[in-house]
Parts: structure tokens; C-alpha cells; sequence
């Protein structure tokens, strides 16, 4: 394993349980430290604690380490952290050299999202053996226009078809599921001003028309809208706006507001799924 990065390099760590996780982290602290590599590490509540517990009075200083998929995630939300461990390589490209280290524990992960790992890292460390990763996708496939397909929602939701005119239709629509599926008053208006700013987004930029399908699935209430446009921009919802730029704020508003966001981009148009979870 080098010592530092000259370029942004993703790397996946797959490790075997706690005993495992901090023997592959630790050092990698500890090198950053060392050579005043200062960075955010994100994990578990639980891996934080055994992260500062071993470092003592180094915790506070840290190269980058994240963990966002674990064997607790949805398969909605796996999917999307997949894709964003993949989105990462393309945001990242050509910065300033930094390291991100990406544990996945071997011992509660299936083999697919092992294999996916190998694909989403160009670099993979695994019994203390750092790799090139073979089968890592490159950035050619990120930048293109996310097609995964989505699964069908239980039974067979109603549909609202909607234009300029029945927008107001479509927030009391919304409203009225999110308030019969228990959403308090603030998450209801925070779910109806997002899905007004996606139907908003159809009307400018997808044809002018689009379709809302709302239904309730795995504890969360979910909202879906269809157009016929095209989602090119595969960071789109993801970037913060600057201040100074018109537009360009609203689907990352609509992260702000919802627990899960899936876009997707087929042949036939775009489609924006949004999660209100029923906690």
C-alpha cells in the first residue's frame, strides 16, 4: 500500500468483522497522521468508538474513510449507494490528491455487493494486499445517463397524468397520501414541496406533461414521477449550488428534503422516485 496519493484514489477495503476492520483502518489513520493528511472519516456510531479508542489522542486527525453501504441498507438504498460509490471516481477526478478508503465487511455483505465493490474502486485492499481492481467500470460508464432499472411497485398504484394547470391537484394529492400514511405536518410539506419541484422540472424540461404514481413499500411512502425527458448530468441533484447560478438548485433540494432519491434515465424518459420514510 503507498504511503500517500498523488491523485484521488477510491479504494475499497474489505474486511472480516471488527478485529479486521481496524486492522485494515488503522494504519491508514496512522500514515495520514503522520504525514499531516488531515480527513473525514464516516462510519457507524459504533465504529467511531472503536476508531477513537484505539487512536486516543489521534482521533481527531484522519485520512478519508466512509462506509456507506452495510447489511442494513434497503435494497432501494443499496442500489443508490452503489451508485454514488461509483459517482464518486467522477466527482473527484482530477483533484488535488486526496485518499478514500471504503470498508465493506465480508462477514454480513453478499457476494454480489463484494463484486460490485471490486467494480465501483479502482483500487481494492483485501488481508492486507492492495490490488488494482480488474473489473473496476471507469469513468466512461459513471458519466453515462443512469438506466437501472427499477422494481414495480406492490399492486397497481393510480396514476395522476398532470400539466400546468393541475399542479394544484397534484400537492393535494400528495398531501392527503402522506397525511393517511402518517407523515407529520412538517414532513408532508417537506415531501409535497419536492414533488411539486420535480412535477415543475417535468413541465420546463420534460415535455411539458408528466404522471405521479404514489404508494406505500418497505415503511416508507413513495412518490414517483415520470416525463419524457432525459436526466443527462449523471451529478445532478448531488452538487451544492453556488449562489451566484440560476437554477440548477432543485433536485438538490429534493435530496434535502426526502430520506432516498432515485433518478433514472430510460429510452422512453426520466423517472424521479422519491422516499418519505413512515418512522
Amino acid at each position: 500500500m503507498p504511503k500517500t496519493a498523488e491523485t484521488f484514489r477510491h479504494e475499497a477495503l474489505l474486511y472480516a468483522g471488527d478485529v479486521d476492520f481496524l486492522a485494515g483502518t488503522l494504519p491508514f489513520i496512522r500514515e495520514g497522521v503522520a504525514a499531516d493528511e488531515p480527513v473525514l472519516v464516516v462510519v457507524s456510531a459504533a465504529k467511531v468508538g472503536l476508531l477513537r479508542s484505539a487512536l486516543g489522542g489521534d482521533a481527531d486527525r484522519a485520512r478519508g474513510i466512509g462506509e456507506p453501504i452495510w447489511a442494513g441498507r434497503t435494497p432501494a438504498e443499496l442500489v443508490e449507494c452503489q451508485r454514488h460509490e461509483t459517482l464518486l471516481n467522477l466527482a473527484f477526478a482530477g483533484v488535488p490528491a486526496w485518499w478514500l478508503l471504503c470498508p465493506y465487511d465480508t462477514t454480513s455483505l453478499e457476494t454480489g455487493v463484494l463484486e460490485e465493490a471490486w467494480r465501483s474502486h479502482p483500487f481494492v485492499t483485501e488481508g492486507g494486499v492492495g490490488l488494482g481492481s480488474a473489473s473496476y467500470r471507469g469513468l466512461e460508464q459513471a458519466a453515462a445517463p443512469f438506466a437501472a432499472p427499477l422494481p414495480d411497485p406492490p399492486g397497481q398504484p393510480p396514476a395522476l397524468g398532470f400539466e400546468p394547470a393541475s399542479l394544484a391537484e397534484l400537492r393535494g394529492l400528495v398531501a392527503g397520501q402522506a397525511a393517511a400514511a402518517g407523515l407529520d405536518p412538517d414532513r408532508t410539506a417537506d415531501l409535497v414541496l419536492a414533488v411539486d419541484e420535480v412535477a415543475s422540472n417535468s413541465l420546463r424540461h420534460g415535455g411539458g406533461r408528466g404522471t405521479l404514481r404514489i404508494w406505500r413499500e418497505q415503511g416508507a411512502l413513495v412518490c414517483e414521477v415520470r416525463d419524457a425527458g432525459r436526466i443527462e448530468d449523471p451529478l445532478a441533484g448531488r452538487q451544492r449550488p453556488a449562489l451566484d447560478r440560476d437554477g440548477g438548485r432543485g433536485l438538490w433540494m429534493v435530496n434535502q428534503l426526502c430520506d432516498l432519491v432515485q433518478l433514472r434515465s430510460f429510452p422512453d424518459g426520466a423517472v424521479v422516485r422519491l422516499h418519505a420514510y413512515l418512522r
